[in-house]
């Protein structure tokens, strides 16, 4: 699989001090006024600047404890104080899902495959608590109203996906209904470039998906290069796709998912109705552009303020 065949895909590392992340870090205590428990088990960047902007975010008077989980340590029980519990990432999730409790619960930070991988576990099936989750990734109707605003009149779209892809391909096949929709398999490397000669002859664009293509370098790196020896576009889901070569994107930073995610505990605090699983994609606020590829294809593009206005009025 890509995963051990390739390197994972470098994400841009934002700076976060390193005091910033630790002075998050409180004592568990139940008698702390109520207010939001955050769990984590990775401290990269991401995930780092995620934590800041809920403490940025918290009312003055609210507490937020953050709580970091060591490599397979299970999750503390809740205590009776906390309005919401938040788990970054699909370690803390898979930790947060397993301990007793009916506290609201947020898992935050998750790509649509791990939420697939969580999502048959008996406390997700039959919950005892409120459940939000919170995907990093828009919507793929999010994704083709980018790429309708960018290229209006072409509908032929190239997409490489893995079997492990299946949930994605099917919510793209949905949001594409009047799309003339390319989907070809690949389970390795050398599966890629045949799915590629093929592809490429019958697109307008090429998409590549947040998987385990995506999520690898080389393999992202293979779609450009045949997007570009082609003249074709190519359109992600990252910043870091953009910067490597793709066209746009329509993205979420860590601190706008934080702003999500914290409306989202708000909400499951305060609802009343059955106890259930709610699952929201990322809201993009920003749309990405590499304006020197745009330049190489020949595309005069409205500028990303103006796409991304775009892209949330379809919505």
């Amino acid at each position: 699989m890509f995963a051990t065949l390739f390197p994972p895909l470098v994400r841009r590392k934002r700076s976060i001090a390193v005091a910033a992340f630790a002075c998050a870090v409180t004592v568990w205590s139940g008698a702390s006024a109520a207010g939001l428990t955050v769990l984590m088990a990775d401290e990269s960047a991401p995930y780092a600047e995620f934590v800041q902007q809920l403490r940025e975010l918290q009312e003055a008077g609210s507490r937020l404890d953050l709580i970091h989980l060591a490599a397979g340590q299970p999750a503390p029980a809740p205590s009776p104080g906390d309005a919401v519990t938040m788990a970054v990432g699909v370690a803390a999730a898979r930790s947060a899902i397993e301990r007793p409790g009916q506290d609201p619960l947020v898992l935050a930070m998750l790509s649509r495959l791990d939420y697939e991988s969580l999502r048959i576990s008996p406390a997700m099936r039959h919950p005892e608590r409120q459940i939000g989750v919170l995907l990093r990734d828009p919507a793929m109707a999010d994704q083709l109203a980018l790429i309708d605003a960018v290229m209006p009149r072409k509908r032929r779209l190239g997409v490489v996906a893995t079997s492990e892809s299946a949930p994605l391909v099917r919510e793209l096949q949905s949001a594409a209904q009047d799309w003339d929709l390319q989907v070809e398999f690949a389970p390795d490397a050398k599966s890629l470039a045949a799915a590629l000669r093929v592809l490429v002859p019958r697109s307008d664009a090429l998409l590549v998906l947040p998987d385990m293509i995506g999520d690898n370098q080389a393999a992202t790196l293979a779609v450009l290069r045949a997007g570009a020896g082609a003249g074709l576009p190519v359109f992600g889901a990252s910043d870091g796709m953009v910067r490597s070569g793709g066209l746009a994107a329509a993205v979420s930073t860590p601190a706008q998912l934080a702003q999500q995610a914290r409306a989202l505990g708000q909400k499951l605090a305060a609802s009343t109705g059955p106890r259930g699983v709610v699952v929201e994609a990322a809201t993009p606020a920003t749309v990405r552009v590499n304006a020197t590829v745009a330049r190489g294809l020949g595309l005069r593009l409205p500028e990303e303020h103006e796409l991304t206005e775009r892209v949330t009025a379809t919505r």
